[in-house]
């Protein structure tokens, strides 16, 4: 069940219909959601959530296609989820966004 502020609703929606295989990112949710400067928000949300409420935070990445996790805090679980569901990363360890990106409609 989807609980909480408006824009953190938004948030968990938005989150919950990234299709598997794609990614977004934490600025374009917070936009879509209706805070364009809402990024840290959007971690926020996926701190306070994702365990609770079953929402596939692996598949949020930052603006530069890149995992915003450090290395032995959660950046390996979030790379190999994602390379399950075909997810390819680039040499410099970003997803190309022109190919994985979803971008939502809401």
């Amino acid at each position: 069940m989807i609980s909480g502020s408006d824009f953190t609703m938004r948030t968990k929606r938005i989150i919950m219909s990234i299709p598997k295989g794609k990614v977004c990112t934490y600025g374009l949710i917070a936009t879509v959601a209706g805070s364009p400067r809402g990024a840290r928000q959007v971690v926020r949300v996926l701190h306070t959530a994702s365990k609770k409420e079953r929402l596939p935070w692996h598949r949020v990445i930052n603006s530069q296609g890149k995992i915003g996790l450090p290395r032995g805090f959660g950046y390996e679980e979030q790379r190999g989820r994602l390379e399950e569901e075909g997810v390819v990363f680039k040499l410099n360890g970003s997803v190309d966004l022109d190919r994985f990106l979803w971008v939502p409609s809401e």
